[in-house]
């Protein structure tokens, strides 16, 4: 199944309202589309933004205090 790229940038979105095995689809893809020279550069760096803001939100939801990410 081939997904779009729009729909992978939105599906960024959702990681935190997904289960864990679709969050983590979800995160294996935009790690493919930006390991994949024949997309755009603005594509690639959007889903990577995303995908970073992502990141950054679940760390401030998962660790606490003197714990390590």
């Amino acid at each position: 199944m081939q997904i779009s790229l729009q729909t992978a940038y939105k599906n960024l979105r959702l990681l935190d309202q997904v289960d864990i095995a679709t969050s983590a689809s979800y995160r294996q893809l935009a790690q493919d589309i930006l390991a994949d020279p024949s997309i755009s550069l603005e594509w690639r760096q959007a889903i990577s933004d995303r995908l970073n803001r992502a990141n950054y939100l679940l760390t401030l939801v998962t660790v606490s205090g003197d714990d390590s990410y």
